[in-house]
Formats: structure tokens, C-alpha cells, sequence
């Protein structure tokens, strides 16, 4: 039986217009083992659809995986004599299924052909090999439409998209393998041969052994990275096309909206028997129904309410206001206002609000009734317009009107954190409950939720002294009261009150920096705990009263983390004039997400998606759009930057208050993280970016978020001279905080953010805002520390590149190679002033080589990284279980099993280092005398070697032995390392 290889051409997109007239007439082209066969043309079109099965004669299917198969996209001129190249892809065989079944679609990005090509777009196929018991080449058949309407293109492969972007000069073959990712649920994996070795540079697909110098990039699984868009947005276009008014929202798409704001009526007739009128507004427009609230007995309402209808959603010419009674049973119709949508006029930023106007009220014939007016404002506009965000939305029609506010984009502000140091020094004449007995004092100092206590005085009497320093987190503006303690320990969970001071934070005086100096510490009467009414009180604190002496102050000079300092997105002071200029501005484009699955599917609907974007002390919220897997919300935003060495979240959440519900919690879809260093100045950044989410279950990926993204740098001096400065502001290095205390403090701070914006309206969620700043962070994660733990090889990894790069030039594997290190050598001993110009010189050289391969894309959330798709389900369960475990003891006890012979390893490891750092002690510290006295004599003989021969003669025949050729080498450990190894060490006195 023949064996045929099949190429199904499906479809191709975002071609690039070669005719002249913005177009092309793309025909397909594959070349395999010295056969071609060509698809139609398809006229006229950039995103060609062929759907064409090429067919081609495998002599050998063993031989398939050594083999390329060449695929072409061309543009036809005249009648197919001429062509022009729009792009290949260079597939290997190893990645084609022996079975049909096993085939996918798979898109691959086109590739240039030189180094000057304009390429761009990408090319639908499915490949796969048949047994053809025929010796005749079966007819090209044309694939149903049915799978094409499965292909997800943001879920295709994307692992090789940067590669579109490399200039290549090759000399050899290059081969480029692809992998499909399905939108469905992937099948059981297979078992497949291991995978060639990495390749050198950039393009993954190439095998070869890798150069010294080259960086390393680990891979993840396709369906995990980014993928580069061009959506239509002016800042790619450069305003082509004159309308300059794209550039107000130049990150995002224009929509446009209906806007039809109902300010107010006057003089509105009477509907009612008893002479009253409970008046509403109802704004329709087709299917949309959009109602104000209502007033009771009121003929002159005002309701300042505007309504938006996506233009893309209109379903009517007109435009009906009416204005109706509120009755019991049928409302009463009032009187309303028509307009006609193609008379109504445009608005563009920055133009002046439109001003509404009076409109007479007609009935329902379209005749002018006597009395009534309605002020109205409708006009055309976009997202850009100041009414946009408290707008009543068209996708919200269905929604009751107190569930409205929690559709709406809004923006919110952290609150100033400030430090608060409260030092406690002593106390004096404390009067106890039992007369003739000494108290056991100690102080509970709180601030809201915030509560520290001291130890109990070392010395039990009337004046004790303590001398203990606190810190809390206090917040504008600064209404919290600080309640100050003084109890005495009785017994065991027994405690009495020997006094209580009370001060609000707003009296507390404030230093700014180390040079300022500490305010002095001042003496406070206790008032005694007493049911006494407060007269009796103050009378007796005229006579007689406890003191305690405290310092209290505001230490502003301090940056308070409410985010890890690793992905932190503000790091200014707390006092604003110790605060950096801006360098910058940074512009986020939410244009939307894809692919999200439906969170609430129990319900019987899909998802209420909304974004919240965080980077400084500014959050920003976009509108809910209801009951969609594909929103659409074309948002921007921006913020000042002072250091470019920020991290700006964005993460996506499932509203579930839209019926209402206060019970219920947002559910996290999934986030971003984006770091403004790796992003280049004036550079626009389109990208879907992956939304992964770790559960008990596993990875999951919800969809994909696409965003827009600017950095543009204001002040190019003062932000390199920021890489000369420090982190964190002075005050954290002068006087640090530990790293107890950091945590502590951090933990409660992001309480106070949470608790702050959950106050808000519409409020920001408690769980969203703990999502945001990772508030778990800190807690322990077996998965973590297996991730930590392959970083640290990484990096370890170009050490042992360098030893194993250095053995081989001992052991003379490249001769040439070898020859030319001795030279250099003997040159650099000859001329030490050019040892430290050619190291500086090697790492510019290295700085060179690898801009070849930088980083095209911003970075995202990896999951290879974060050891996520492969982690046990067991590790995520105990990483999701709460603190402390709500686990039965069996799992418990097996966890705990488990740490032990972790830790285990680690203590094995520690031992090892503290062991060589013992021998090293022990090479002077005569534990061993013989092995003292050897290398003490040795060191003499040594100092008066080097002391009569030159420094140059002995680096020389220094080098010139450890450079020696394996011929003059032994297998054996060499003297030191075998002297090293005998020394003692403290190992053998552990118990």
C-alpha cells in the first residue's frame, strides 16, 4: 500500500496587499521531496479561503521525520507567469501524525524570506499521511465549512509568533516545527519521541548545539504565551486616513454611542384624581428600554440620568423619551419626545458638553400637549465622552436600578498609608485592684484592627519600665484612635486594667526623614477604668492619676508596601515632598478578552465580565458587560510613572452583584502582571495575553485578555539616573525595618486598602482587591518552592556552562580553541593593563550578541516558570488549604512526612557547605596539627619562591599546568583537593 502525505490548505489571514490597490490574489504552493502542487487563487482578498486538499507521493514514511515540507504563499499577476512572495513556513515532518484522526489545524506565522521582506500574517493548515491502497493519486477534495467554524485563533499556536519579527541569515536549511493547540478539551497525551535539543538561537524549531554566550529561553506550552495583534487602533495606524479624532482614545477602537441625557421637567400635568403626579422616564429605542427613577407628587422632577446605545446595536431609526405616571396597576402615559437618529448631531472630545434643551411634550397622535416640558441632551459620541462612564448602558437594560452602580467604570484611590512608630518607655505609680500587691504590668497599644502588646516588666513594681518599640499603619485622615493599655497579668488568661489613654493619629506629630529630629517623649495621665459617671472621673483626675511616658510619631519617610517589593507598582515616601518627579507616562488600552468560559453556567448564563487595572495608589474599574464570553470594552486609562522599575496588574473578575446579591463573591477569571522595564519608550504593545488561573483542580486558562500598552518616557536624564538610586526610599536603608515586621506591617496595610475601597460606590470587592496585591503570598507553597528551586539552578546553570566550557579547554576537546586561550593567556600575563579592557570589552561583545535575541513581547504569567502544569494535585491542595489546616489528620500527617524529608535534604545540603567552611577554619586553626604544620612550612617556602621570582613567570607556569593536555593528566583528585578533603571538621561532634 502507497503512502500519501496530505496537506490541507485551509485559509489564510492578514496578508499583506501586494497589487497596489490595497489587495492581493493569494495562491498556495508546497514543495515536498522534489514535488509541487499549488492551490486556486483567490482573487482580490487579504484573508483567502481554499479549503484545498494537496496530495503528495511518500516513498518511505520512515524517512517523513528527516524531511521539510515548504509552504508558499504567493500573489498571482498575469495570469500565474508572475508572482510576488507574501510568505512561507518551513515544517518538519517528525511533527506530522501517521493518522488523520490525530491531525488538527494548526496556524503558522509566515515567514520572510530575506532580510528586508515585508511579511506578515499567518496561514491555516492541516497535514497528516494516509495509506492509499491505489497507485493513482487520489482527486484534490475541498474540506466542509464545519471545522472552520471550530478554529479559535487566539488559542493556536504562539510559541514561534516572535520569530515573524528575527532577522535570519542563514546558510543551512532551517526547519521550523509547530504545534496546534485545540479549543476543546485536550485529548489523553500520547507517548512521542524525546524532542531534538535546544537550538541556539531564537527560532525553536532548529536543533544544534548551543554557543556560550547565547541566553537561555525556557519554553512553556503554546497555548500559555502571547499572541501579537494589529487591531485598528490609531496609535498603529498613525491616523491614517485624517481622522484626527482617534487620537483622544488612540489605544483603543472608537464605539460609538447614542447619548441621551434626561436632566429635568417642568410643569407636567396632573394624572392622577387627587391631583398628583409620581413621574419617570422611559428612553426607548427598538428592543432597549432604558427607565429613570421616579418621583412622588412631584410636577418638576430632576433626574440627571444619561443613557448610551452601542451604535452597533441600534435597531431603530427612532428615538422615543417618554415621560409616564407611576400608577399601581397600568402606568399613565404623560407625554413623550421623537427623534430621528440621522438628525442627531455628533460631539468629539474635546469639545464643550452639549447643552440640553427644552422640548415640548406631544401625545401619543404627535400633537404638542398645553402644558409639560422635558429637558433633553441627545447627541452621537464615543467612549472618550465625560458621560461614558455613569452612563446607563444598553447591554444593562436588563438590570434593576440598584444593581447599576455595580455595572459602572469607575476609579478609585488608595489612601495615604503612613508608618506610626509607638515607642513605650515606663510607666509610673500604677495603682493595682489589691492593695499590697506588685502588678506584673504590661502595655496593649491598638489602632483599629492593629494590636500589639509588650512583654511584662522584668522587674514587678509600681513603675515599670518596658522601653519596647511598635509599628503600626495609619491612614488619611488620620480619624482612627490610638487606645493605649496598661494591664496587669493576674493568672493565666486573667487580666486587669490599671489605666487606659485614649489620642486620635490626626494629634500625632509627623518626621519626614533620618535628619529631622525625634520628637521628644511626653508623659499622659491613665484614666482609671471606673463605672463612675465622667464628672466623677475628671474630678479625680485633677487630684490624682497613673502616667505613662510614651514617644509617638509619624514616620513619613518610609514607602508603606501594600504589594510584595518583587512585583511592587508604587515605590514613593509617604511624605510628598520627599517624593521623585515624574519621568513618565504609561497608557493602558483594555480593548477586550476572548475565549472566557462561562462562570456562571450554573445559572444558565455564561459570564458578567469586568477588568480592574491597579499600578500606584490608582485602580480603575471598567463597565460590566452582562452575560457575554467575548466583551468588548475599548477602555483607556492612564498613569503618571516615577520609577520605570514598576509592575501595573490587570486582572478580570466575574461580577456576581448584578441581581443584587451582597453575599456573594466575585469570582477572579484570571490576571496580568507587566513590568514597565522591559518595555521599550514611544512603542505600542497589542497582545493577547493568557488568563491562568491555579486551582485545587489545576491550571486553568480562562481566555484571553487583549491589551494595549504605551510607556512614554517625559524625562530621559532623570530616569537612567534612576538606576544609580536606590529602590526603596533612604529611610528603609538608614533605619530598616525587619523582615518580621515588613510582613506584619504589609498584611495590615492591605487590609486597610481592601477595607477602604470595599466603602467605595460602586465598591471594589475585598476579594478582588486581595486577589490584586497577592495577598497570600507570603504562605507557604510546596509548588512555589519547587519553582524557586529551578530558578536558582537556572541561574546556577551559566556557572556550570562556564566550568564545563573551561574543562574543555583543559582537556584540549577543540585544539585550535585551546591554542588560542593559551595565547590570549600568555598575552593578558605579558600586559596586565589589558585584563580588565578585555573583560569589559567580552561583555559588550556578549551585550551585542544576545540583542539579537532580546525579548520582542512584554512578559506574562508563566506557567512553565511557576512549576504550575505539572504540580500534583496533592501540593494544591494543601497550597488552596486554609491556615491554620482544616484537613483530616491522615492528610496532615502525610504532609508533614512529606516536609520531613525535604527538609531533610536541605539540612543535608546545609551540612555539606558548613562542613568545607569547617575545614577552611581548620587549615590554621591547628585541630589537625600535622595538616597545620604542612601548610604552614609550605606557606614559608611558598612566600620565599614568590618573593625571588616574578609574578609574571609564576602566573605562567601556573596557567600553563592547569592548561595542560590530558596526555599529563590523571583521573585521580589532584594534592590539594585530596589534602582539603582529609582536614577535620565538626561534624563528627553532633550528636
Amino acid at each position: 500500500m502507497a503512502t500519501k502525505l496530505v496537506v490541507e490548505v485551509i485559509e489564510a489571514n492578514d496578508l499583506m496587499p501586494k497589487d497596489g490597490q490595497g489587495s492581493a490574489s493569494p495562491f498556495v504552493e508546497v514543495d515536498f521531496d522534489g514535488q509541487k502542487h499549488r492551490s486556486q487563487t483567490k482573487p482580490k482578498t487579504l484573508n483567502p479561503s481554499w479549503n484545498q486538499n494537496l496530495l503528495f507521493d511518500l516513498s518511505d514514511p520512515r524517512d517523513l521525520p528527516n524531511k521539510t515540507i515548504e509552504v508558499g504563499v504567493y500573489n498571482d499577476r498575469d495570469s500565474g507567469y508572475h508572482k510576488n512572495f507574501l510568505g512561507r513556513v518551513r515544517i518538519s515532518g517528525a511533527s506530522v501524525p501517521s493518522d488523520e484522526s490525530e491531525a488538527e489545524i494548526q496556524r503558522y506565522p509566515l515567514d520572510k524570506r530575506g532580510l528586508f521582506s515585508n511579511i506578515k500574517g499567518d496561514i491555516a493548515l492541516r497535514i497528516y499521511t494516509i495509506k492509499d491502497s491505489t497507485s493513482q493519486s487520489a482527486p484534490q477534495q475541498t474540506v466542509e465549512e464545519t471545522p472552520l467554524q471550530e478554529i479559535n485563533t487566539n488559542k493556536l499556536d504562539t510559541e514561534n509568533k516572535s520569530t515573524d519579527e528575527k532577522k535570519k541569515k542563514k546558510k543551512e536549511k532551517e526547519v521550523r516545527t509547530f504545534h496546534s493547540i485545540g479549543t476543546a478539551a485536550p485529548p489523553p497525551p500520547k507517548p512521542q519521541p524525546p524532542p531534538p535539543p535546544a537550538e541556539t538561537r531564537a527560532d525553536p524549531a532548529r536543533a544544534g548545539p548551543p554557543p556560550a554566550m547565547h541566553m537561555q529561553v525556557q519554553k512553556q506550552n503554546p497555548a500559555y504565551g502571547l499572541v501579537e495583534t494589529r487591531p485598528p487602533v490609531a496609535a498603529r495606524m498613525g491616523y491614517r486616513g485624517g481622522d484626527k479624532t482617534t487620537t483622544t482614545y488612540d489605544l483603543v477602537e472608537q464605539m460609538h454611542f447614542l447619548y441621551v441625557n434626561v436632566v429635568k421637567a417642568r410643569d407636567l400635568p396632573v394624572m392622577d384624581i387627587g391631583g398628583s403626579l409620581d413621574p419617570y422616564v422611559e428612553v426607548k429605542l427598538g428592543n432597549y428600554r432604558g427607565v429613570t427613577k421616579h418621583f412622588e407628587k412631584n410636577q418638576n422632577p430632576v433626574w440627571n440620568e444619561v443613557f448610551a446605545f452601542s451604535k452597533e446595536r441600534l435597531q431603530s431609526n427612532f428615538l422615543e423619551v417618554t415621560v409616564k405616571d407611576k400608577d399601581i396597576g397600568k402606568d399613565d402615559f404623560v407625554g413623550r419626545v421623537s427623534f430621528d437618529i440621522t438628525d442627531v448631531p455628533r460631539r468629539v472630545p474635546p469639545d464643550s458638553p452639549l447643552a440640553p434643551q427644552w422640548y415640548k411634550l406631544e401625545d401619543k397622535k404627535g400633537l404638542k400637549i398645553s402644558k409639560g416640558e422635558l429637558m433633553l441632551g441627545v447627541w452621537m459620541g464615543t467612549q472618550a465622552d465625560e458621560a461614558f462612564p455613569d452612563a446607563w448602558q444598553s447591554d444593562a437594560h436588563s438590570i434593576s436600578q440598584k444593581s447599576l452602580n455595580n455595572t459602572r467604570s469607575k476609579v478609585y484611590f488608595s489612601p495615604k498609608l503612613v508608618y506610626l512608630r509607638a515607642y513605650v518607655i515606663e510607666a509610673q505609680d500604677l495603682v493595682p485592684t489589691e492593695k499590697g500587691r506588685v502588678p506584673d504590668a504590661y502595655v496593649k497599644v491598638q489602632i483599629g484592627n492593629q494590636v500589639r502588646a509588650t512583654r511584662t516588666s522584668q522587674s514587678r513594681m509600681l513603675n515599670p519600665v518596658w522601653n519596647e518599640e511598635f509599628m503600626f499603619v495609619a491612614s488619611e485622615p488620620f480619624d482612627e484612635l490610638i487606645v493605649i493599655t496598661v494591664e496587669d497579668k493576674v493568672g493565666p488568661g486573667k487580666d486587669e486594667h490599671l489605666g487606659r489613654l485614649i489620642l486620635t493619629v490626626r494629634d500625632i506629630p509627623q518626621r519626614n526623614d533620618s535628619h529631622s529630629k525625634l520628637p521628644d517623649p511626653r508623659w499622659h495621665n491613665l484614666q482609671k477604668p471606673s463605672l463612675a459617671g465622667e464628672e466623677e472621673s475628671e474630678k479625680k483626675k485633677e487630684k490624682f492619676s497613673s502616667k505613662i511616658h510614651l514617644r509617638l510619631f509619624l514616620d513619613a519617610g518610609y514607602h508603606v508596601l501594600d504589594e510584595s517589593t518583587h512585583f511592587s507598582s508604587d515605590l514613593q515616601p509617604s511624605a510628598k515632598t520627599l517624593r521623585r518627579q515624574t519621568i513618565g507616562i504609561l497608557e493602558l488600552g483594555i480593548l477586550g478578552a476572548q475565549n472566557l468560559l462561562p462562570m456562571k453556567a450554573k445559572d444558565g448564563k455564561t459570564t458578567d465580565p469586568y477588568c480592574v487595572a491597579k499600578y500606584g495608589n490608582k485602580w480603575v474599574r471598567t463597565r460590566t458587560l452582562l452575560d457575554t464570553l467575548s466583551p468588548r470594552w475599548n477602555e483607556q486609562f492612564t498613569w503618571e510613572v516615577c520609577d520605570p522599575c514598576t509592575v501595573i496588574t490587570v486582572g478580570v473578575f466575574d461580577n456576581s452583584h448584578i441581581n443584587g446579591s451582597e453575599d456573594s463573591k466575585d469570582q477572579r477569571i484570571g490576571k496580568v502582571r507587566i513590568r514597565l522595564s522591559t518595555l521599550q519608550a514611544d512603542r505600542t504593545y497589542t497582545h493577547f495575553y493568557p488568563l491562568l488561573v491555579l486551582q485545587p483542580s489545576g491550571l486553568k486558562k480562562n481566555g484571553e485578555l487583549h491589551l494595549a500598552l504605551r510607556f512614554t518616557c517625559t524625562a530621559w536624564v532623570n530616569m537612567l539616573t534612576l538606576y544609580s538610586l536606590p529602590l526603596l526610599p533612604k529611610m528603609h536603608y538608614v533605619q530598616p525595618i525587619s523582615v518580621r515586621h515588613i510582613d506584619w506591617l504589609r498584611h495590615q496595610a492591605m487590609q486597610i486598602v481592601a477595607a477602604r475601597l470595599s466603602r467605595a460606590e460602586p465598591p471594589l470587592r475585598r476579594e478582588v482587591v486581595e486577589y490584586m496585591l497577592d495577598v497570600d503570598y507570603h504562605m507557604f507553597s510546596l509548588r512555589r518552592s519547587k519553582a524557586n528551586f529551578n530558578r536558582i539552578m537556572s541561574v546556577l546553570s551559566g556557572v556550570s556552562n562556564i566550568y564545563r566550557w573551561f574543562d574543555g579547554i583543559c582537556r584540549w576537546r577543540n585544539p585550535v580553541t585551546t591554542c588560542l586561550v593559551h595565547v590570549l593567556y600568555l598575552i593578558l600575563i605579558c600586559y596586565p593593563e589589558l585584563i580588565l579592557p578585555t573583560i569589559f570589552l567580552y561583555l559588550f561583545v556578549i551585550g551585542i550578541w544576545n540583542y539579537r535575541y532580546r525579548p520582542r513581547d512584554p512578559p506574562h504569567m508563566d506557567a512553565r516558570l511557576s512549576h504550575a502544569e505539572v504540580v500534583h494535585p496533592d501540593e494544591l491542595d494543601e497550597e488552596f488549604d486554609t491556615f491554620p489546616t482544616s484537613r483530616p489528620p491522615d492528610i496532615v500527617r502525610m504532609r508533614y512526612d512529606r516536609m520531613r524529608s525535604v527538609a531533610g535534604r536541605v539540612q543535608s545540603v546545609i551540612g555539606d557547605l558548613a562542613t568545607q567552611g569547617e575545614r577552611v577554619q581548620a587549615i590554621l586553626s591547628w585541630r589537625d596539627p600535622r595538616a597545620t604544620a604542612i601548610v604552614i612550612i609550605l606557606s614559608l617556602i611558598w612566600a620565599v619562591f614568590l618573593y625571588v621570582t616574578p609574578f609574571q613567570v609564576v602566573s605562567i607556569i601556573w596557567g600553563l599546568y592547569l592548561l595542560r593536555h590530558p596526555r599529563f593528566r590523571t583521573k585521580l583528585p589532584s594534592v590539594p583537593v585530596n589534602f582539603f578533603k582529609r582536614l577535620p571538621s565538626k561534624a563528627d561532634t553532633l550528636l
